[in-house]
């Protein structure tokens, strides 16, 4: 009798450790969900924002057409993808094709003077901080989950749970993170 009670004890609280870490995994991978959501937003603001910069650099510099042309390849793969994984490799992409946009904007003082290129400038500026504080809080979250997952005793049910492994973090990008640790943009009027 004992010995009955005794295994239907350790059963019950197997089952609770067990309810517990999925609920708490559940909460992570949510939140997380939400967290990318939220990049989501951001990058579609970013891509709505390219057409615009694209047709205000075009009637200024209308023969950078390769640049021009390149922008919008990148968008249009950027707001293809699905997946982390390609929404990380898409944005790089984009991420690298803008800078050859404004590199050749450079070249162009009266384009650099216009306001509308300034405000969609100052807009997709304003969008790039934004998506920098979501990745920091998806990252954060994936990060949390990750590490409930490898706890002990989640760890053990993790794979029954459907979280066999950890999720992937939306990493910047090798190119993207060589520009992040040169600094700032650097901002120059005249000469």
């Amino acid at each position: 009798m004992i010995a009955g009670i005794v295994i239907v004890v350790v059963l019950a609280l197997i089952l609770l450790v067990a309810v517990g870490g999925y609920n708490r995994l559940v909460g992570l991978n949510q939140a997380s969900n939400q967290a990318f959501a939220d990049i989501d937003v951001q990058l579609k603001q970013r891509q709505d924002l390219i057409p615009n910069l694209v047709e205000t650099v075009k009637g200024y510099a209308g023969h950078e057409r390769g640049t021009l042309e390149a922008v919008i390849a990148a968008r249009n793969g950027a707001a293809a993808a699905t997946t982390v994984d390609q929404k990380v490799q898409t944005e790089s992409m984009l991420t690298g094709a803008l800078r050859q946009l404004f590199a050749v904007s450079e070249a162009y003082p009266d384009l650099k003077a216009n306001q509308n290129f300034m405000q969609l400038q100052n807009e997709l500026g304003d969008i790039e901080n934004k998506l920098a504080a979501s990745r920091r809080f998806f990252n954060n979250s994936i990060g949390e989950f990750n590490a409930a997952r490898r706890q002990f005793p989640t760890v053990l049910f993790a794979g029954m749970f459907g979280y066999p492994q950890d999720r992937p973090f939306f990493d910047v990008g090798s190119d993207e993170r060589a520009t992040l640790n040169a600094g700032a943009p650097q901002v120059k009027f005249g000469t």
